[in-house]
């Protein structure tokens, strides 16, 4: 049998409707911005592996970085131990978040930083003495899969069937300069019915829900009643953060700074799972007591893997690199012509940036996983281009390693679907 074959007996893939598409391609090379097929054909990877990948598949520095702690220290518990990765990743991550960070509690994965925030959040009000079982969050957001998680995300594609089984959320609309002393007004009258304990947000780019952006100024306000109110402020930075947004972080463009950040993704580019939870010293404190039960009793069995560790102090290495910096200013560049190119295009709906992150919306009704979305996919593929729409929003988050030339086979796959129509 084939790979096609021999993955078709047991595996189960990740949102995959099996009996739709039973099929998945075997890819068995992957190298800057290129992925490989077992037939050698090449597709350029432009969204990152789920916005991963941002310094390149197997990035020669990383690997090397990573080889070298592999040979000294692998795994060990975290509880009652330290190392030196853990040490110096804390002290590269807090010197280049917003100011107010302090404090940070490894974990695996997005779904699980998200998860802890939500309980430092809940558990913060209950140490306090106080009653806050409610969270906010943006309606269309999303935040993973795990039940925290799932129960402040606003995709029922995702949640239909737990929704029952969730934790008491509130949600409101994108802020916008219209509708700001409307969201307010919601808040207020929310957390006087049922005081609120924190309030969960995508800052400035709401991933899964299309790449749907807003603007800092329109946040703000929301950002400030909710710190008037006592509201733990929880950004949810696993899609956004690490300079995809032309910043570090996307919080680095809001005045109002989180109390809790998450993070994970391109924190260990795309080679190993690692998420991390960030949090002030505030919040910390409300944990700190004589009393054990007041601690944050959230373990993960890999917290803190040297081997994961190494990794992300190799990409922040990366990040902050002069290469790296530029190539994120030529990716916004090219984007910006990309859109002043095809914006007037009469199936294109809209199209927005922020950062290396471009999204167009087509002026055609799809459904979010139907079959024209996998038909885009399928001719994306043929042209040599990894795309995933989301329904009628086709975006590219590439690395930041793609080469020019590699950019514009990007665009024009996407051209030529949009021709196609």
């Amino acid at each position: 049998m084939n790979l096609t074959e021999r993955d078709k007996q047991h595996i189960w893939h990740p949102l995959t409707q099996h009996k739709l598409h039973p099929e998945a391609k075997p890819i068995v090379k992957a190298k800057g911005a290129l992925l490989y097929d077992e037939e050698g054909k090449t597709y350029v990877d432009a969204v990152s592996s789920w916005y991963t990948a941002m310094y390149g598949h197997c990035n020669d520095y990383i690997v090397e970085r990573v080889h070298r702690q592999m040979q000294q220290l692998d795994q060990i518990i975290f509880s009652g131990f330290t190392h030196e990765p853990a040490i110096e990743l804390s002290e590269k991550l807090m010197a280049i978040l917003p100011e107010n960070q302090q404090k940070l509690m490894f974990n695996d994965n997005g779904s699980t930083a998200t998860e802890i925030g939500i309980k430092m959040a809940l558990q913060y009000h209950h140490n306090k003495g106080q009653t806050r079982k409610t969270l906010l969050a943006f309606e269309e957001g999303f935040h993973g899969d795990t039940f925290g998680a799932m129960s402040v995300s606003g995709l029922s594609v995702y949640n239909g069937p737990f929704e029952e089984f969730f934790i008491d959320v509130k949600r409101i609309p994108l802020p916008t300069a219209a509708n700001q002393e409307e969201l307010i007004k919601a808040i207020e009258t929310f957390h006087a019915e049922t005081p609120l304990a924190g309030f969960i947000y995508e800052p400035l780019v709401q991933g899964a829900a299309g790449m749907k952006m807003y603007q800092a100024a329109h946040l703000e306000p929301i950002l400030q009643k909710c710190k008037e109110l006592g509201v733990i402020l929880i950004a949810d930075e696993v899609m956004t953060g690490f300079g995809k947004t032309g910043s570090f972080f996307a919080s680095d463009f809001i005045e109002v700074k989180p109390d809790v950040i998450c993070l994970s993704k391109a924190l260990t580019a795309g080679l190993v799972p690692m998420g991390v939870t960030t949090c002030t010293q505030a919040i910390f404190d409300a944990f700190y007591d004589d009393d054990i039960g007041k601690g944050l009793f959230h373990a993960h069995t890999y917290s803190a893997n040297p081997i994961a560790c190494a990794t992300a102090i190799a990409a922040l290495d990366l990040l902050q690199s002069k290469e790296i910096q530029q190539n994120i200013k030529q990716i916004q560049s090219w984007h910006a012509a990309f859109a002043s190119e095809i914006v007037e295009h009469p199936k294109v709906h809209s199209t927005r940036q922020q950062g290396t992150i471009f999204a167009l919306d087509l002026d055609v009704p799809m459904e979010r996983y139907g079959n024209l979305r996998y038909q885009i996919y399928e001719r994306c593929m043929a042209e040599g281009v990894y795309l995933r729409p989301l329904g009628s929003t086709i975006y590219i988050l590439a690395p930041f390693v793609t080469t020019q030339e590699q950019m514009q086979n990007v665009y024009a796959a996407i051209k030529k679907v949009l021709g196609g129509f």
